[in-house]
């Protein structure tokens, strides 16, 4: 008799979608989606937090005491080169990027 045994590693291949955003990020692109930013802050930790009807289009992630706090995009769903680098800039200082 033969046994049959299947090994599959998702941790692998959600590894390698979170570097590919990672990647994108740093990458500063001038198409980048508000949806594709809110992924890759909670995939490193962060949670979005919901201020209600007063906060406008302000948005705040948090991870533990740090708050990274910008406007999410009108119209369009894509995020302006400076709001990027401003977040990016904010990650490294704190050291959150992890090695490339």
């Amino acid at each position: 008799m033969c046994k049959l045994f299947v090994f599959t590693n998702f941790s692998k291949a959600a590894m390698s979608t979170k570097d590919k955003l990672k990647k994108r990020v740093l990458s500063i692109p001038s198409d980048l989606k508000y949806s594709e930013m809110k992924s890759f802050l909670t995939s490193i930790g962060y949670q979005e937090s919901n201020k209600g009807a007063t906060s406008g289009s302000r948005v705040c992630f948090i991870l533990n005491e740090d708050k990274i706090l910008f406007h999410k995009p009108h119209g369009t769903d894509s995020m302006k080169k400076g709001t990027i680098r401003k977040i990016v800039e904010t990650l490294q200082e704190k050291n959150l990027l992890g090695a490339d």
